[in-house]
């Protein structure tokens, strides 16, 4: 092959932004999954650990009940759609939360009820381009840019480190519409589960917010589980 003709020759061999994006979502997207996850949050000289199961259903649905510590047990939150509610035991008092104040911190951490709660598929939300090839960790990765499709995204854009053999994001800078950086993600650990790789620790830093940030560690995950209707309904918040 002539040198003139190499960088076309590598750019046709070249999978396009939105190709590696939709990997990302294959790997890591399932109709149904249930989740057992730890949240270790760095605050002011303090240290705090929560621990949560989740079922989650598709994009819209799903359903999260804290375990620990033991201030928080009980605690249970559904989301259907765009709308959610937090039950409180120890008032008994269930709380809708919808619109912005789905960004708020959940529990002082640096994940917001949305960074929780959903199970987007990407590629619906974003289109992408890819701007790079660099390594993060000893691993080479595709640089995407993501813009998303519609206004109202709590993330207007983000850049994204996809490792390339693995097709899971490895490192994420996460935008304001002008441009403000909002979040950092920093995928620590790598874990083969079936099929697919999945992140098991990641940092997340809220850059607004002080502190060392927030690691959330996924203790197990269960893919295309078998979930009962009922869980999806708000008698569950009582239980």
């Amino acid at each position: 092959v002539a040198a003139s003709a190499l960088p076309a020759l590598v750019a046709a061999q070249a999978p396009s932004g939105d190709a590696i994006l939709a990997r990302v979502d294959a790997n890591i997207g399932s109709d149904n999954k249930v989740t057992l996850a730890r949240m270790v949050v760095e605050g002011r000289g303090v240290t705090r650990t929560v621990e949560s199961r989740s079922w989650i259903r598709g994009m819209n649905e799903s359903f999260t009940e804290y375990l620990a510590p033991p201030r928080d047990r009980g605690t249970k939150m559904l989301k259907l759609g765009d709308q959610l509610w937090t039950y409180f035991p120890e008032s008994d008092r269930t709380i809708r939360i919808s619109g912005h104040m789905l960004r708020q911190s959940v529990m002082g951490s640096d994940l917001s009820y949305e960074d929780l709660m959903e199970d987007p598929r990407l590629g619906v939300l974003y289109a992408a381009t890819i701007v790079g090839e660099e390594s993060h960790r000893d691993r080479p990765c595709w640089v995407l840019e993501l813009a998303a499709k519609e206004p109202g995204i709590a993330y207007q854009s983000r850049r994204m480190w996809v490792d390339k053999a693995r097709d899971v994001a490895l490192r994420e800078d996460r935008f304001a519409k002008g441009g403000k950086l909002l979040k950092t993600t920093d995928v620590l650990a790598v874990e083969r589960i079936g099929r697919r790789w999945v992140a098991k620790t990641v940092v997340v830093k809220d850059v607004l917010k002080s502190g060392q940030g927030t690691r959330f560690e996924l203790e197990s995950i269960e893919f295309d589980a078998a979930i009962p209707e009922h869980v999806f309904s708000k008698a569950m918040l009582r239980r």
